[in-house]
């Protein structure tokens, strides 16, 4: 069965081929979802960015004002049902929202914690009446939302939290007492997301008002970046909820929190997204605007490979965005609305792709990071100087790595599930791991077949997935039920995964783009291609030769290494000449060029 015939299963990348015409891209955006998307570039530019730096200096109230705006602009209702007053529009088009929102920093930490983790827990988990009392508000911009999981002692543990709630004598309230470290519109939101335990036991999520006795946002941290977002402590003693706010059952607040987390590191990549390519135009103009020697420095070789090196960057990250998104439509799409608990069906159906939306996550803010940093280099001395746009991009960077989940805890999760889901038979992960073993022994690696665009990428993308296969089963065999306790080896098979999802997303963008559009794009999107796949068979050598040094010895060690090195092989022909070409187009336009 193909994967035309049925949903793509999540994981499912690794053991199988896509069809190019299968997946989403940004090339496939209807004509509405451009407008949507003109709309808001010219919100950002025209009252955004310009309040940027008294929203940086903690003006909050214009930072609260914005995201009333965004409300009247309908972008708050993206994700809402129609029948509570939203525009429930796919999640290409929330992806897009996310992407277009996230020139500056501080706004879009403020916007997209509002209408991801603060609101869609209500929207997914919410009663009727939790509904009718506060979706209307949320959706105008009214009422600011914020999620509240992480506590002083429990980050990346956030079933370890203390926070407890005992219901009251009379029945009629939960009495909350503990703290909520790094919350993002803290100091803003009027309605926050809390989890507690009841009775020091059953992790439960509740519908907490900052007005209700006993809730207190505490100050503003002072932080390294995204400093135009609120962030505070939020402190319960003795705050009384009542029954009714609730939200989902009692004891299943980890279903909301992990499930909830999934449609977060989604939406982060396609926020990084943005960022990325607004710290990447910063880059690019500077380049052509700053001397040295008689010549702008855009002329320097050393520089148009750090430019030529961002396009790639990007666009993969974008690549494994949308291509995401497309996968979510598309499992969300089969779902039929009179459906016995849609909402259930609806949040399994975003579990499916667990892994994929982590690896948007841990690639778009890792790729974030290098373009923001390599921006600040071109700057030189002057990156450092707070004058300059590109300093701050390199402060806001940084925490994506962190939230969200880190990305060392999305890096276990990612192997983590594909072992979980193959010891279930869920994905045929250890059939694929055995035929990798007997490619091995055959010791002849796939081979382009036909010469259609991007054979030859395609046939690197069978051989790195054998690596990837070949890999997990040695270290299956050798640890066992036990491999889950293996991190360093876990990390490995997941940077291998991650290396080989983002170069399969950007070639079967490519290949579809190319077959749609012939000419100059088609000819930058084969020069990416060429860097991407460049980069990518020498990550996956790098990850595979990891867990292969993990979990094997001698002669059996040295026989895996021969092989990856061997599957991973690529011809860099014509390497030098692809970087140049897209650092000369991004240099033109001074922006991304895709």
């Amino acid at each position: 069965m193909t994967t035309a015939e049925r949903p793509t299963k999540g994981g499912e990348f690794l053991i199988g081929e896509t069809r190019a015409a299968e997946v989403f891209t940004p090339e496939d955006f209807s004509e509405e979802q451009r407008q949507l998307a003109d709309t808001i570039e010219q919100f950002v530019a025209r009252e955004v960015l310009p309040n940027a730096e008294r929203i940086e200096n903690h003006d909050f109230a214009v930072l609260a004002s914005l995201l009333k705006r965004a409300g009247e602009l309908g972008l708050i209702m993206i994700d809402v049902p129609e029948e509570y007053g939203g525009l429930e529009l796919d999640k290409a088009t929330s992806a897009l929202v996310g992407e277009k929102t996230s020139a500056y920093g501080g706004f879009t930490c403020a916007f997209n914690a509002n209408t991801g983790i603060g609101l869609l827990p209500l929207v997914y988990y919410g009663t009727e009446a939790q509904k009718e009392k506060y979706l209307g508000r949320i959706l105008t911009g009214d009422l600011i939302t914020a999620y509240c999981l992480t506590e002083p002692d429990s980050g990346s543990d956030a079933l370890g939290a203390k926070t407890s709630a005992v219901l009251s004598p009379d029945g009629r309230e939960y009495v909350l007492n503990g703290t909520k470290q790094f919350i993002t519109n803290g100091g803003i939101a009027g309605l926050y997301t809390v989890f507690a335990k009841v009775d020091r036991e059953h992790f439960t999520a509740f519908l907490v008002e900052r007005s209700f006795p006993g809730v207190t946002a505490g100050p503003e941290e002072k932080k390294l970046g995204i400093r135009g977002s609120s962030t505070t402590q939020v402190v319960l003693e003795d705050a009384r909820v009542p029954v009714g706010n609730v939200l989902g059952e009692v004891g299943k607040g980890h279903k909301i929190a992990f499930n909830i987390l999934n449609m977060g590191r989604f939406k982060l990549g396609a926020c990084v997204t943005g960022t990325a390519k607004a710290a990447f135009a910063e880059g690019a103009r500077y380049a052509n605007a700053r001397r040295q020697f008689g010549v702008p420095i855009a002329a320097f070789g050393a520089i148009r490979e750090k430019i030529a090196d961002g396009v790639a960057d990007i666009f993969r990250t974008e690549s494994i965005v949308y291509r995401v998104a497309g996968l979510l439509d598309r499992r969300l799409a089969a779902i039929e609305k009179n459906t016995p608990d849609y909402y259930g069906a609806y949040r399994k159906g975003i579990e499916e792709y667990a892994v994929e939306c982590a690896i948007a996550k841990i690639y778009g803010s890792e790729a974030f990071g290098r373009i923001a940093d390599e921006a600040l280099q071109i700057h030189g001395g002057y990156g450092y100087i707070q004058e300059y746009p590109v300093e701050r991009h390199y402060r806001d960077a940084r925490i994506n790595r962190i939230w969200e989940g880190t990305n060392e805890i999305n890096r276990l999760l990612i192997s983590g599930t594909l072992l979980k889901r193959a010891m279930k038979g869920e994905i045929d992960l250890m059939p694929g791991a055995m035929k990798a073993a007997e490619t091995l022994k055959g010791g002849v690696p796939a081979a382009p077949e036909g010469t259609a665009a991007f054979a030859v990428e395609r046939a690197l993308l069978a051989n790195l997935k054998t690596v990837f296969l070949a890999a997990a089963g040695s270290a299956v065999r050798r640890h066992m039920e036990k491999l889950r306790d293996e991190q360093e080896i876990l990390m490995a098979l997941a940077d291998a995964a991650i290396e080989i999802f983002a170069l399969e997303s950007a070639v079967l963008r490519a290949g579809k783009a190319d077959a749609a559009s012939p000419g100059s794009r088609a000819d930058r999107m084969a020069a990416a291609v060429k860097v991407c796949a460049c980069q990518g068979a020498a990550g996956v050598s790098r990850a595979g030769a990891r867990a292969a040094a993990y979990t094997e010895e001698g002669k059996r060690l040295s026989g895996l290494l021969e092989n990856i090195e061997r599957l991973c092989r690529y011809d860099p022909s014509g390497l030098l000449q692809a970087k140049r070409s897209l650092a000369a187009a991004a240099l033109e336009d001074e922006r991304y060029v895709f």
